[in-house]
């Protein structure tokens, strides 16, 4: 392959920005059967809105319209994203099912936006299904912030998508802004969007109940393909499956919806039992465990299986908390960083610091780099430090979120 052809691929992947995932759909169905177990009427006599999707391709859409009568939904909403829209620069070809209906408009199929809808058992064959679906062009391309798509917004109970990860602040805050019901998958990264965070603390949203650690994968169109295999790292960033190349990413499913995990109690030991018999702890990385921050009052727990049943106190976890976070065991008080820990301030700051390497070098960054993280007076001996000129040296951990137990028990 020439070079000019290898860059221009690697643009194109820029320029998508890795948003055409899409979504399998045996992960859709075991999200939503968590919903329908902890509710068997979470769907029933609801408009269902699938923006930001591709219906002629889309598995949300297939979900929904084959358990449409079993799921009891009063109405079901689809609508996809103009592919002149999509700045993508790569060849389109409109589906069969698109060019072959009457209605089929050659420009219109490359500038406007589609909805697709179904409400009834259209074709008379006693079930509403997949085959009564219904579609049009829309007046416009289908961008979400539009107010065409606001208004299917504003019209359904419960909006479930996959939306382009690059736009996730602006996605959230459309359906907030809203106040509706929701299940989206976005990167694990965005619980730390200062967006985000304050929506957790608030338990206004949370994790789905597919585990954090969970591997999902995504089929991606075969102008993709390519990129991947030359510009990413099979097993990290995608895998070979029956010959096909499917992305994968850090994602989770974000929600308020309720489900059954969620409630699910986090067995713990105390403090003393942890030190005794937990193994994780007995290893190297995690000597520092409950001790107390250097900027912070709380203290450091570096596994969420370390958590002490019998402290009453301030601690700082792993971001993976959240994949076993009880509201009714626990209170989220905030995270280091990006302004989102007021109830848990930050009591020192870095600025007359620098850092170092354990060479003994500069790296020339100021101390401040490191205000806000969750540091601790300590030096691992691995890991860049930062020290004073009185001789005081701390490390940062990784993000932190803060919590406290609900009625700890000593």
């Amino acid at each position: 392959m020439s070079k000019s052809i290898k860059n221009s691929n690697l643009s194109n992947a820029k320029k998508a920005k890795n948003d055409e995932f899409y979504t399998q759909y045996h992960d859709i169905e075991k999200e939503m059967n968590a919903y329908l177990d902890f509710d068997e009427n979470v769907f029933r006599g609801k408009t269902i809105l699938l923006p930001c999707d591709d219906p002629e391709w889309s598995n949300f859409t297939l979900y929904f319209a084959q358990n449409f009568a079993r799921l009891g939904l009063k109405k079901l909403i689809s609508t996809s994203f103009a592919h002149q829209s999509k700045n993508l620069n790569t060849p389109y070809q409109p589906s069969l099912f698109e060019s072959e209906s009457p209605i089929f408009n050659n420009e219109k199929s490359k500038q406007k936006g589609k909805i697709f809808t179904l409400t009834e058992d259209i074709n008379q064959d006693g079930i509403v299904d997949l085959k009564d679906l219904q579609w049009q062009y829309l007046t416009g391309d289908g961008d979400f912030r539009s107010d065409e798509i606001k208004n299917l917004r504003d019209e359904a109970d419960i909006i479930i998508t996959n939306p382009p990860f690059s736009l996730f602040r602006e996605f959230m805050a459309w359906i907030m802004d809203a106040n509706k019901k929701f299940a989206i998958i976005g990167n694990k990264n965005a619980i730390t969007y200062k967006e985000v965070f304050p929506l957790i603390k608030d338990n206004k949203i949370w994790s789905g109940s597919m585990p954090m650690g969970a591997d999902i994968l995504f089929h991606i169109p075969e102008y993709m393909e390519n990129d991947f295999i030359e510009a990413k790292q099979e097993g990290s960033a995608y895998r070979k499956i029956d010959n096909k190349i499917m992305a994968r990413s850090t994602g989770m499913w974000f929600t308020n919806l309720e489900h059954g995990r969620r409630h699910q109690p986090l067995q713990l030991m105390t403090m003393e039992d942890n030190l005794k018999f937990n193994k994780s702890l007995k290893k190297e990385q995690y000597r520092n465990a409950y001790q107390e921050y250097d900027n912070y009052h709380a203290i450091e727990i570096p596994l969420v299986n370390a958590i002490p049943s019998d402290f009453d106190g301030v601690m700082g976890v792993p971001i993976s908390f959240l994949d076993k976070y009880n509201p009714e065991q626990f209170e989220i008080l905030g995270a280091t960083q990006r302004g989102c820990h007021d109830a848990v301030p930050d009591i020192k700051k870095y600025d007359d610091y620098w850092e170092m390497k354990q060479s003994g070098e500069r790296t020339g960054s100021s101390g401040g780099k490191t205000n806000e993280n969750a540091n601790l007076a300590t030096n691992d001996g691995k890991k860049n430090y930062f020290i004073n000129k009185e001789g005081h040296i701390v490390q940062s951990t990784y993000q932190r979120i803060f919590i406290r137990h609900k009625g700890v028990k000593k």
